[in-house]
């Protein structure tokens, strides 16, 4: 039985892999979906970027064997920076619209001004340095796809984000060396970024596979079903 360890991305955490969960263990899968420090229902918001490399790098060292690891989104970068420490662990790595960032370079390098000003001013505002959930932004760049009834359910588990997740510049030379194999599950709905955004921050580290779905970028909620089967397909290259 392949386990799976399952990473969310910014906002999010491990209850947003419920649906992925249940197929992928009815297909006879293990699974492990991980919550970072500061994105649980009752953490403390004041983290470090390093408490998130310690922690994955914590819960694949504490598998029994190997194990394929799955990352949404800002999940990308971190995995960047954790698995080179782990890679002996690692039999694959499943990027999904991911942020896959140059050495030296944070995400918010990659984000216009006007979006990451208003989340700098909304975390410091917030009085904890996390970032609110803005239900526009869902609604239009995350959740475009989902259904209304979807998108409620989406919002009862989102949580405030710790700003340094978007800030830390990520030290990529490690994993640009590393040897363990790399697929792209790319959701071709996606608006969050420009069209074929995610697509070339992949390509940029290595001609390595990719399969499409047909979702947004909550595929992994708002569509689980064809999320999964792709995911599947991604497991079994």
């Amino acid at each position: 039985m392949k386990k799976i360890l399952l990473l969310h991305g910014a906002w999010h955490n491990g209850k947003s892999w419920g649906k992925v969960s249940e197929i992928l263990n009815k297909n006879g899968y293990e699974t492990e979906a991980l919550t970072l420090p500061g994105n649980g229902d009752n953490d403390s918001k004041d983290v470090s970027y390093e408490d998130y490399v310690n922690y994955v790098c914590d819960r694949i060292r504490a598998q029994d064997g190997k194990v394929i690891v799955v990352g949404h989104s800002s999940a990308g970068h971190v995995l960047q920076m954790a698995l080179p420490k782990v890679a002996e662990k690692v039999e694959k790595v499943i990027f999904n619209n991911a942020w896959l960032l140059p050495d030296n370079k944070s995400q918010f390098d990659f984000v216009p001004d006007e979006i990451k000003n208003v989340m700098r001013q909304a975390a410091v505002a917030s009085g904890t340095g996390a970032i609110p959930i803005d239900p526009q932004f869902v609604r239009a760049m995350l959740a475009s796809e989902a259904s209304d009834e979807l998108y409620e359910e989406l919002m009862t588990f989102l949580v405030e984000q710790p700003l340094i997740i978007m800030e830390t510049p990520v030290q990529a030379k490690a994993f640009a060396e590393m040897k363990i194999p790399m697929i792209l599950l790319y959701c071709t709905k996606d608006v969050s970024v420009p069209p074929g955004a995610f697509l070339g921050m992949f390509k940029a580290w290595g001609d390595n596979p990719v399969v499409e779905v047909d979702c947004d970028h909550e595929g992994l909620f708002t569509a689980p079903e064809a999320y999964t089967e792709g995911l599947i397909k991604a497991i079994n290259l």
